[in-house]
């Protein structure tokens, strides 16, 4: 345990993705004098935000577009579970925040003429998405991370992780592991920037840090948890040398390649085993339905045909044309022996992205006093039942702000501080309770293949539901030393059985 008194912060920032580091730039409005941390569990340009390849949904200009259909667009990818306030907020607020990150050197690509180019994606009705090629999350993380890191009143921990976080009077305290060592921090605000969950599946497109730890933090401080079930599967996961087996080739714990939804978008179709359209049979939108619609129907695709191999095309738009808006989709499949401009690109459902998480208010404040959720680890409601694509980055950015002049507010009207414990007292380590089995990572993704992909799975959900959540009782209870890989498995565990029960719950 430790015996030296733990740092003192005003905020606290678990996450450097988008939500975190605009969090962290409108917090710096609050002055020098806050004391801002930021912790990042790997080095800080690594996280889902700056994997986002489509781009940022907003409505830019109105003379073709408006509000009202960017928000009946997400109602009704949302399958109108919506919080229709959020949604607002997010429509109505999002070009502003834009304007802003463009302001602070993001540049989005511009037609000859010199105007934003706007691409259209699944679920849109107008062309609205602003992009830097198929890049965009990554252009945004990294111009805005120098301008967090030149803040004077910003520490930033990189390799570090809250593995547990408590409620004192005043604020929280948290045991981070950072470079090996454990160390306490306690602050008065906690944000929680932790993306998303999406390693409780064997086949993710998340980064290996997407373990939910933010969403087990929450729930173990007693904040409310909110329709964790809504996990959204990308039906465009590249697939390349898969033979009848559900998921990415060859992933195992790495995060699956995205063939991003801009190349429906852009014309592409979505082929069968036998070459042939199909989405006629399940949608009248075609390739261009919503994320979930076009994953189920894959999937009773597959069912009917008895063959899972599944292809996009999107060689009638040129080579030119597709090298030129598509340059990093077409290098990493070059890579994998396959060329877009030639090829049929191989392509199945993957998880993607969580629309439920820690359950937030119109400024991000959770259940608890104290504590903010922002970004992929937040449940605003915006998103509904399925994520309309390119929602999730201008939410990072409308709810992370939101949240930042919350805490600023709240810090200057309250004078209440910090009341830390003593110092603890080095005790001698007790023997482990329980010894958790080898691969108990893969044990948690393989139970939650089986029992939700896609669809759930009625026969198989209660009782997985009951495992996941005794092994994470019991994880809990145990004696072990924490350890990082030990805090990211009792994240999964506690993260999966809420999914789980939640599914059970979706379905009586």
């Amino acid at each position: 345990m430790d015996t030296i008194a733990p740092q003192v912060y005003d905020v606290i920032i678990l996450g450097s993705g988008l939500a975190g580091l605009y969090a962290a730039l409108n917090l710096s409005r609050g002055g020098p004098d806050l004391r801002l941390l930021m912790l990042s569990k790997q080095s800080p340009d690594v996280s889902g935000s700056s994997l986002a390849q489509g781009g940022v949904a907003a409505v830019i200009e109105q003379e073709h577009d408006s509000f009202a259909l960017h928000v009946e667009d997400t109602l009704v990818a949302g399958n109108y579970k919506n919080d229709v306030a959020a949604v607002e907020v997010l429509v109505t607020e999002g070009p502003e925040d834009v304007r802003r990150v463009m302001e602070l050197g993001v540049e989005f690509d511009k037609t000859p003429q010199g105007a934003l180019s706007m691409t259209l994606e699944g679920g849109h009705s107008r062309r609205r998405i602003v992009h830097h090629a198929d890049q965009t999350g990554k252009e945004m993380v990294d111009k805005l991370l120098p301008h967090v890191l030149a803040l004077p009143n910003l520490t930033l921990l990189e390799d570090a992780m809250a593995c547990t976080a408590q409620k004192i009077p005043g604020g929280f305290l948290l045991r981070v592991l950072s470079g090996g060592e454990t160390t306490q921090v306690a602050c008065r605000f906690l944000l929680l920037c932790t993306g998303g969950v999406g390693q409780v599946y064997r086949y993710t497109t998340n980064p290996a840090v997407s373990t939910g730890d933010g969403v087990r933090l929450a729930y173990e401080l007693g904040a409310q948890i909110k329709n964790l079930s809504f996990v959204q599967f990308h039906p465009t996961a590249f697939a390349g040398g898969r033979e009848q087996q559900t998921g990415c080739e060859g992933a195992g714990r790495e995060s699956c390649f995205l063939i991003s939804e801009a190349l429906r978008g852009e014309g592409a179709y979505l082929l069968n085993h036998a070459g042939e359209r199909f989405m006629h049979r399940y949608d009248t939108r075609l390739e261009l339905a919503p994320r979930d619609v076009v994953s189920r129907a894959i999937m009773r695709e597959a069912e009917r045909t008895g063959r899972e191999q599944f292809y996009l095309d999107i060689r009638r738009r040129g080579k030119d044309f597709i090298l030129g808006r598509f340059p990093t989709i077409a290098e990493a499949c070059l890579a994998r022996g396959v060329d877009v401009a030639a090829d049929w690109i191989p392509v199945f459902p993957c998880q993607h992205y969580l629309m439920g998480g820690v359950n937030v208010d119109l400024h991000s404040r959770t259940s608890v006093p104290g504590l903010y959720a922002a970004g992929e680890c937040a449940h605003t409601g915006l998103h509904g039942g399925n994520r309309l694509a390119s929602n999730s980055l201008p939410e990072a950015l409308v709810f992370s702000r939101r949240a930042a002049e919350d805490i600023l507010a709240a810090a200057g009207q309250s004078a209440q501080r910090l009341s830390l414990p003593p110092p603890t007292v080095p005790q001698p380590p007790s023997p482990p309770a329980w010894s958790p089995p080898p691969d108990l990572r893969g044990q948690i993704q393989r139970i939650m293949q089986k029992a939700y992909f896609v669809f759930p799975n009625a026969e198989v959900l209660p009782g997985a539901a009951r495992e996941l959540r005794a092994l994470y009782e019991r994880m809990r209870g145990g004696a072990c030393a924490m350890r990082r890989e030990q805090a990211e498995t009792l994240s999964l565990a506690c993260v999966a059985a809420l999914i789980l029960e939640d599914a059970e719950a979706q379905l009586l």
